[in-house]
């Protein structure tokens, strides 16, 4: 029943402006996160076909009790989720004596629009956006599996691994059960729009972490090689640091530092799932953390994703299409704070190469922000060319932006996100590899797609072979 309660009390708050989806669903006081976050998407994703039933059935007009969100998360998890089971309290009854009702409702819907399937009816109506466009990328978390076994255990459950994929093109048209590797990431796996992960036994285990590939780029272009100190200065709710985890093989050490107490319980449960070992967590606020403390005298890698508006998030261009640009005011406070937490990171002493990231499009917060902490550092540092073929570049606001990269589901098929990496004027030999490494990544050969024998990843709870 509380996941029902919790779920409307989020559509309640999308619509009434309040936040976006995911940020509600973590300041809740559900405790399945993961949980809540799944039933509200479905909810909201399927929520003109769910208006419209509920409409026809008079079920609101027959229940004056039942509050219109609280409705619609019930009739979703009837009709197109996985049903109550043992949940739905004391509205299971009600909604039971209107289920016959309800479902003739939904049948007339899909004979009225023409088409057999519930997935259908989101196809009918006005064309969708880039961001509904945007495949399913799944990064294979290699502190627990590899690639290859995972491409492995797909192609057993039916999928059609199609090889590595060479541009955009071939991402755009994939369909069904097919799914593709990245060109640029190896640990990258690419299915199409809308492909639904969340109960898969291999996620369930943390062999893979669902993840858009736009936010997997700061933790591979950061580059830390295994054995080195990292500092994640912004960091729940937690993938990214997962991903530094891997890429250090969990030889070395991560901070993590966040203020909000749950979220970082939250983090915690994602690391432990996903085998982190080499990360220390730490409720504080980065720019209280002292650059001359000696825990930290070893930190030459920086990853700082500080909060942002968020107009480059996937289910903020899907909630709230018309939303558009934050206010002015907003965007000055946003953008002082995390000028603030650049100029603060670039003091470390021992700090040789750093990512800035943000989930947001605006100038303000990317290259303003970029371009004042490079002018406070006095030419110690200086942003990094990285990436040459990524298509779209930082905007050309002062001399080296074009160093920057953004990203947007128009021009690289991933939500709308902002990378820099900045890295010390004189780089000492030590970290001359990670640089080079990331300048421009060059994933390894993608896995054969002809049939071999191979150790089957073992599914939760089982043994490997078992």
């Amino acid at each position: 029943m509380a996941v029902y309660s919790a779920a409307a009390a989020v559509l309640a708050g999308v619509e009434s402006r309040q936040g976006s989806l995911k940020g509600l669903v973590y300041a809740s006081n559900f405790q399945n996160v993961k949980q809540l976050y799944a039933l509200v998407c479905e909810t909201q994703r399927y929520s003109a076909v769910l208006d419209a039933v509920i409409a026809n059935a008079g079920l609101l007009r027959a229940e004056k009790k039942l509050r219109p969100h609280l409705a619609k998360v019930l009739v979703y998890d009837l009709l197109l989720g996985k049903g109550f089971g043992g949940r739905g309290g004391r509205w299971k009854p009600l909604l039971e004596r209107h289920q016959a009702r309800l479902k003739a409702e939904l049948a007339r819907l899909k004979v009225r629009q023409g088409v057999s399937r519930n997935e259908d009816l989101l196809a009918v109506g006005p064309k969708p956006g880039p961001a509904s466009q945007v495949p399913r990328f799944v990064r294979v978390n290699t502190l627990k599996t590899c690639t290859e076994d995972a491409i492995d255990y797909f192609k057993r459950q039916g999928f059609s691994y199609q090889g590595q994929a060479s541009g955009l093109e071939d991402i755009r048209a994939l369909k069904g059960k097919c799914f593709l590797l990245d060109p640029l990431l190896p640990e990258l796996l690419v299915f199409p729009a809308q492909t639904d992960l969340h109960d898969h036994p291999l996620y369930q285990a943390g062999h893979l972490i669902l993840q858009d590939k736009a936010s997997c780029l700061p933790a591979a272009l950061l580059a830390p090689p295994p054995g080195s100190h990292v500092m994640d200065a912004c960091a729940a709710p937690g993938n990214k640091t997962s991903h530094l985890a891997a890429l250090l093989k969990n030889q070395g050490k991560i901070f993590a530092f966040d203020q909000d107490a749950k979220r970082l319980a939250s983090m915690a449960t994602l690391l432990a799932r996903a085998g982190v070992s080499c990360c220390e967590l730490a409720e504080q606020d980065f720019l209280a953390v002292s650059p001359l403390d000696q825990r930290y005298c070893q930190v030459q890698y920086i990853l700082l994703d500080p909060s942002c508006s968020g107009s480059g998030m996937l289910s903020r261009q899907l909630e709230e299409p018309e939303a558009g640009t934050p206010s002015p005011e907003r965007l000055r406070a946003l953008a002082a704070f995390q000028q603030r937490a650049l100029s603060h990171a670039l003091t470390f002493p021992t700090l040789q190469r750093l990512v800035y990231s943000t989930c947001s499009v605006c100038q303000e917060e990317n290259e303003d922000v970029v371009q004042a902490a490079l002018q406070q550092s006095s030419g110690a540092f200086r942003l990094a060319p990285i990436l040459p073929s990524w298509p779209h570049r930082g905007l050309g606001t002062f001399p080296g932006a074009e160093h920057c990269l953004r990203a947007s589901p128009e021009t690289t098929l991933t939500g709308g996100f902002f990378i820099a990496v900045l890295e010390r004027v004189e780089v000492p030999s030590s970290v001359s590899q990670a640089k080079a490494a990331a300048s421009e990544l060059t994933p390894s050969p993608a896995p054969k797609r002809k049939k071999r024998r191979r150790k089957a990843v073992a599914a939760p709870g089982t043994q490997p072979g078992k």
